[in-house]
């Protein structure tokens, strides 16, 4: 079974070549494994720095995470699909976890997360994800799927700046089909020392609770644009 990376990108110069390096290090290439690079439109060099790499596709698409992923998917040629945020790095190995998940029969899931980053709250919420439950689940923790699965259940919304990964996410929790594979993918923990770690958190949970109760995606745009940098 191939699997097929993909990550979005738009202006991640800082990070995609170490990331690259990571990946193409930390995986065995004879398991058939392919990378793509969905650029959204990157102005800072991104573009040029993944021209010089060697195995890794470099595609061009409109702005937008779930509609670059998307893009990524349909021009993918793996029976597994890995999304993965630039900026987060998957355990020595993941190709032979992730593929070991699907050989199992488990459709979906992701890896526990833990942040480059020893505060202690970055720390608890990072050991919060090893638990398999819905609340616990974000996008910085990578998804792994079936592609079957993926277009089954429609693909991630293109019109969702944020909370792209929310309803997917839902879909397999109700058919049961997510395991959280306990090896660490370490994230970057930048944008909350951006904003503050306390501030972000709290407008995060605030985000998921206006979510969870109906919030149009314009309205979480919109809260997402004054309160967070």
């Amino acid at each position: 079974m191939k699997i097929s990376v993909i990550i979005p990108v738009l202006n991640e110069a800082t990070h995609i070549k170490e990331l690259l390096f990571h990946l193409l290090k930390n995986s065995n290439q004879n398991n058939l494994i392919e990378y793509l690079v969905i650029d959204g439109g990157s102005t800072d060099g991104t573009i040029e720095i993944v021209r010089k790499i060697d195995n890794v596709r470099l595609i061009s698409s409109s702005k937008g995470r779930g509609l670059q992923m998307n893009c990524g998917a349909n021009q993918s040629v793996g029976d597994i699909l890995y999304f993965l945020h630039a900026d987060s790095y998957p355990p020595k190995h993941f190709d032979k976890y992730i593929r070991k998940a699907i050989l199992n029969g488990d459709k979906a899931g992701c890896f526990q997360l833990k942040f480059d980053s020893n505060h202690p709250w970055l720390q608890l919420a990072g050991w919060f994800t090893q638990f398999n439950v819905k609340f616990f689940r974000g996008g910085d923790q990578s998804l792994f799927i079936e592609k079957g699965m993926f277009y089954e259940l429609g693909k991630y919304p293109e019109n969702h700046f944020i909370f792209e990964d929310f309803s997917l996410i839902r879909s397999l929790y109700k058919r049961g089909a997510f395991i959280v594979i306990r090896k660490k993918i370490i994230s970057s923990s930048r944008r909350y020392y951006d904003n503050g770690i306390a501030k972000l958190q709290y407008h995060y949970w605030m985000l998921y609770l206006k979510k969870w109760l109906g919030a149009s995606t314009e309205h979480l745009e919109r809260y997402y644009y004054k309160k967070i940098k």
